[in-house]
């Protein structure tokens, strides 16, 4: 798992595609929350604009 969740998060700081890592990932039995916490390291937490 942890293998896997390392190869996500290079690919997620790249221009790779993170489709066939985020299913690697799930192979090897991560968690979706592994998975979320791996790609919210790389790319942060959304913070949406207030609009008025």
């Amino acid at each position: 798992v942890q293998r896997a969740l390392v190869r996500l998060r290079r690919a997620a700081g790249g221009t790779e595609n993170l489709m066939p890592h985020i299913l690697a990932a799930v192979h090897a039995y991560a968690t979706i929350g592994e998975v979320c916490d791996t790609l919210r390291d790389v790319f942060g937490v959304h913070k949406p604009t207030a609009v008025i």
